[in-house]
Formats: C-alpha cells, structure tokens, sequence
C-alpha cells in the first residue's frame, strides 16, 4: 500500500494540544463575557444555498467564495457570520424576540491567497444586536463596554477602542458638494493607517477625482485629535451646515457620555475621525480596536452600526450594530509575537490516576471520586514500567500524578505527587482532592503585554 504523506492545506491552521487549550480559554472568555451582557449563542449552518450567500456578494466575495455543486443544488460555505444571521433573522422573524441579542464563535471559509497571517478558514466572534424597525442608540453606547470587558478579561491593558460616526462623514462630504463620492473617499480614507497620508492623498485626486484643495481639506478635517472633548468641541465648529452630520454628532455625543457609566475607562476609548470602516453597509457608529504596544497587528476587534440587515430577504427594516474579532488571526499573531502566556495551563486533566497493581478497580474508583470532586481526572491504564507512566505524566503537562500501589490501598490513602516541585504525600482521598484544589494556580491572563 503506498502511503499518503500527511499535510495540512495552506492556510488552514490546526495546533498542538497545549496551544489549543489557550485558544480554547480564549474562545470561554468570549462566551462568558458575551454572556454577561445577555447574548444567546446562536450556530447557523457552514453550508448555505449560494443564493443566500451570495445575496449581497459579486466581484471580490464570488471570487473567494467555496462553492460547488450537490445533485441539482448549487452550495457554498459561508464567508462570514453577518450573511447568514441576516437570513436567519428574517428567517425565525415571528419567533425572535427583538431586540435580538446574539454570539456567534464559529468557522467561515474564504478561497483567498493564504499568507502570514490570513487564512482561508478561521474562527470570527460576532456579536450582533438586531431591531425591529428602531434600535436605540444606547445599544451602540454599550458596544465599547463589551469591548473593553472582552479584552480585560484576556489579560490586556494597553488597548484602544476607537469609535467614529459614518453619518459625521457623509455630513462633511455633503457640505463640501462630495456626497455622490463618499463610499469612495471613506474607502480610501480608511487605509490611512496602512499607507499614510500622502498616499491617501495621491488616491483621493487620482482614483476619486478630487482637487488638491477637497483632499487637503478632508485630511485636514480627519486630522482633528485630542481628548474625546477637545474632537467633540471641534466638530461643533461644524454644526448647523448639514442634518446629516448634525445626527451623527449627537449619536457621538450619546455614545461618549455614557462610557463612564458603562464602566470603560478615557484611557482605553479614543474618537478617532480616520475610522470610516470600509464596508458601505456601515451607516452610523463605527469601532475598531488596536493593541496600543503593537500597531503592526491593526485592528484586532472591528464593526458598526447598520440600518438594512436583512433587505435581501425581507421587507422588514431591521437595523443592527455589531463587532467581529477575527480570532484565528488574532491568536496566529498573539503567538507569533510571543504574547501568549507561557506559564497558561494547558493540560487535558489536573491530576493523572496511575494505578501501580494489577487489578485497576481500586484506581477507578479513585478517579471517580476526584472527579465527583470537580477535579479533571485521566486515568492511565497502559501496562508499562512506572518510569514510563512519570515520563507520559510530565509530558503531557499534569499538575498532579496519583499514584496507588498495594501500601496505599492497605492504608486507604493514596500519593499525589506534585509534578512542579517533585514534593509527594500519602493522604486519603478526600484530602489529595483538597490537596489538589489548593494546588491549582490561577490560570492568570491569556495574552501577556510587553
């Protein structure tokens, strides 16, 4: 038989054991916290009518899309989260109850070029909160909120969420008679940081058609920093000229006013006007989040409000802001910068049962009973030499080896040897439970900074 030598397709990414406990410790915190602010899990199906998918799709999107054909039906893997809840909203319309407060951690498929960094199938985190018709501003006041307790929660401290209004934009453009031109100016703006301004400005007079005066004028205008009350100052200069931008300036003042009470500090929440979000569909508040120590990643959590979600499948108007975190980017970068936590545990089981008889009832019975004390148990039942079992022990990584051999059972105890300092005792069940909880250190923060 010839034999087959195994690979992994490029750009799909799969870890050893260890590093997939952290990428599974992130993917808790994402629960937990979406959980904490009342969002229900929702997991829509990975293949799709392309019809569905493809809705809202052409050029690029049909190019990246993994499509083919079943029988009659014409399929394809989904390419994000938002196509998919959008016909799953108009879908189970009459059993929602609005607004509708999802999660979503789940793989999509893109047939791009694989490079460093970007594959071609990797787990996004949405969030995504839907209205019936209206959706409160306030909703998109708690979208930092959930930002920041999401990357907290993952150890960091030195994070940015950066927020604009699109419809502060489009006022700008319409005062200065570039409405019909904006998609194509916020576009081009958006890749300021990537290619700086001068680019920028290369782009907007020979792709968009501006003078050398418009161009100056938007980089000038997008230029406008300081405190959050210093932008918000500025961008009063500007009022009473456009309804549009009038809007989108008292949605921005509804947001930043409210940080405080949503418990997120100035330090990590900036009004940036360079952040435009490059999809069109984005028609009011937009974020995006960057690691202040490393600019290099980007944006690590991104999105916006919308106003049509689901127009390709329904009549109904169901507008809706959300957030995606690209998290197999985030964690392929996390760890090529060596920011992930080494000391993280990453063991399958907190102590490992190593019967040292011949008959294993005894040693299954005491598994059982440090497994009904919420203790993670595997049980070793190979037939090798003791050095052998120590060796599986280390490399796997356990806190905890315990061991019983005939002394023990005689006495009713067992030994749990500390795998990290070599210290054994003999002690009853009950008390190598104790032992062991009190053993277990903090599993400290996913994502150290430097």
């Amino acid at each position: 038989m010839e034999r087959i030598k195994p690979r992994t397709l490029s750009g799909f990414m799969e870890l050893l054991p260890a590093k997939q406990a952290k990428m599974e410790k992130m993917m808790q915190i994402l629960r937990d916290t979406y959980g904490l602010y009342g969002f229900a899990a929702l997991d829509t199906p990975v293949i799709e009518d392309a019809q569905i998918l493809l809705a809202k799709g052409g050029g690029e999107t049909e190019k990246q899309i993994y499509r083919f054909q079943k029988g009659d039906s014409d399929l394809a893997m989904r390419f994000d989260l938002t196509v998919p809840l959008a016909k799953y909203v108009a879908l189970h319309y009459n059993d929602l109850a609005f607004p509708f407060r999802r999660y979503q951690i789940s793989k999509v498929y893109r047939g791009e070029r694989a490079q460093r960094g970007r594959f071609r199938e990797f787990y996004q985190a949405d969030i995504d909160i839907i209205g019936d018709g209206k959706l409160d501003i306030m909703n998109e006041a708690e979208i930092p909120a959930i930002i920041y307790k999401v990357f907290r929660g993952f150890g960091l401290q030195r994070f940015q969420i950066r927020v604009n209004n699109r419809k502060i934009l489009n006022g700008f453009y319409a005062m200065m008679e570039l409405a019909e031109k904006s998609g194509d100016i916020m576009r081009s703006v958006d890749k300021l940081d990537k290619i700086g301004a001068e680019k920028v400005s290369a782009i907007l007079t020979n792709d968009c058609g501006l003078t050398d005066e418009q161009a100056a004028e938007i980089l000038k205008f997008i230029a406008i920093t300081g405190s959050n009350e210093e932008v918000i100052a500025a961008l009063e200069g500007y009022a009473g000229r456009n309804e549009t931008f009038d809007l989108g300036l008292s949605e921005l003042k509804a947001v930043t006013a409210n940080l405080a009470a949503f418990g997120v500090p100035e330090s990590n929440f900036a009004v940036d006007l360079t952040i435009a979000r490059g999809l069109d569909y984005y028609t009011g508040t937009v974020y995006e989040t960057t690691l202040l120590d490393h600019p290099e990643i980007g944006s690590v959590c991104s999105g916006g409000r919308y106003d049509d979600l689901a127009g390709y499948y329904t009549e109904k108007e169901l507008p809706g802001v959300g957030i995606s975190i690209g998290l197999t980017r985030l964690f392929y970068v996390l760890d090529e910068q060596g920011l992930l936590n080494p000391e993280l545990p990453s063991a399958p089981a907190d102590a490992l049962v190593l019967p040292m008889t011949q008959e294993p009832g005894a040693a299954i019975s005491l598994a059982e009973q440090l497994r009904a004390a919420g203790i993670r148990v595997q049980f070793y039942a190979e037939q090798k030499k003791f050095k052998q079992k120590m060796s599986y022990a280390d490399k796997l990584g356990v806190p905890y080896a315990v061991l019983l051999g005939e002394d023990e059972i005689a006495q009713g105890k067992c030994s749990v040897k500390d795998m990290r300092s070599g210290e054994q005792v003999t002690v009853t069940a009950e008390e190598a439970a104790q032992i062991i909880k009190n053993g277990l250190s903090s599993t400290g923060p996913i994502i150290l900074e430097k």
